[in-house]
């Protein structure tokens, strides 16, 4: 039997949640020219809007101080939507309210749906995100009671199914740390060691670490943006390196990976966690592409003189394009891209709702 083609890919698209609505920007392999669909639900936040690269499908997490949360599925490109939330629910007796829903994340094989929630829980399908169940061994752990909501609550907003073990998949929890199962999620392993929590009277605990975003790189290293600096991994999470000297800060919240390159990791570091805008009054990327050593600022095609704005846990991304896009967010409503990995950036798109996420698929 012949082997089946594959089609070559045409397009990068650009997903953006808003804190009004969902965009998608669609460029050729190129990507110095965007077009722009949208907005997709206008009148909620949208906290996630991405491609399962498996069924293709689009999945939008919906939130809204008035009607609540929901998560909806489009099977054809967006034209159509569909609700997705049977089983999304935690039962009565327990008192919980499903506050906000973050992160839908496909295993490698696309056979399970993980569902990442606030308040500090895990939901998985296995067909295909028509019903839910609450992974019960994460919401009834035994360090739960020493975890603690950020400011935008107690949530599971990191996802990482490992590419080289199908049983293994990485969470991060705000406030909790990071986690691991080695057994398709029937239990769960704290792994925060050399982690700081300045916040806490013990300032390194096992659990109770505010993990702002976490990332894999080709390296299969785990790097993550903490409330108390940046760390990297490169023994599954079992211990953490602090990789902050070089920055001008130790807080931020948004960190991506280079797929096309072993350790090359991009944050974009915040004044402080009281002020939480960008350092020095402008806009720059910094790039490490040792796995941290040292750091290098982007900012050529960035504004550099009174910028007031942020960047979000999940406000950038990376495309599998070579050499790779780079693409992140602001709170002003701010859409920036680079087509050769961090070296140039430009504009995409102005005045946008502040900007809650972004996220990429290459069709």
């Amino acid at each position: 039997m012949p082997l089946k083609r594959t089609a070559k890919p045409r397009e990068v698209h650009v997903y953006v949640g808003t804190r009004k609505g969902g965009f998608r920007f669609r460029s050729d392999l190129k990507r110095q020219r965007w077009q722009i669909d949208g907005p997709f639900f206008s009148s909620w936040e949208v906290t996630q809007l991405s491609r399962d690269p498996h069924s293709g499908h689009l999945w939008a997490a919906l939130n809204s101080a008035w009607w609540g949360r929901d998560l909806q599925v489009s099977r054809n490109g967006g034209k159509k939507w569909e609700k997705s939330a049977a089983g999304l629910e935690f039962p009565q007796e327990r008192g919980w309210n499903l506050a906000r829903i973050w992160r839908v994340v496909p295993s490698h094989d696309g056979k399970t749906l993980w569902c990442g929630v606030d308040p500090g829980a895990l939901f998985r399908s296995e067909d295909g995100g028509k019903n839910w169940h609450e992974v019960t061994s994460l919401s009834q752990h035994p360090t739960r009671e020493r975890w603690n909501p950020g400011a935008a609550g107690m949530m599971v907003h990191t996802i990482i199914p490992d590419p080289d073990a199908p049983r293994t998949t990485y969470i991060g929890i705000s406030a909790a740390g990071c986690f691991r199962s080695d057994d398709d999620g029937a239990s769960w392993t704290p792994l925060n060691k050399n982690v700081r929590a300045d916040f806490l009277p013990n300032k390194f605990p096992d659990v109770g670490q505010c993990l702002h975003s976490m990332v894999m790189a080709p390296s299969r290293a785990l790097f993550q943006q903490n409330h108390c600096g940046v760390y990297r991994s490169t023994n599954h999470g079992e211990t953490w390196t602090d990789i902050s000297r070089g920055l001008p800060s130790r807080f931020g919240f948004a960190i991506a990976a280079n797929p096309q390159e072993e350790n090359t990791v991009y944050v974009i570091p915040s004044i402080d966690a009281e002020h939480r805008y960008t350092c020095d009054r402008r806009l720059g990327v910094y790039r490490s592409k040792n796995g941290g050593k040292s750091w290098q600022l982007l900012t050529r095609g960035l504004p550099q003189k009174n910028v007031f704005t942020q960047v979000l846990r999940h406000g950038a991304a990376t495309d599998t394009c070579d050499p790779a896009g780079v693409y992140f967010g602001t709170t002003s409503g701010e859409l920036y891209g680079s087509g050769n990995g961090g070296n140039s950036w430009e504009l995409v798109q102005a005045n946008l709702p502040a900007i809650s996420c972004v996220y990429t698929a290459v069709v």
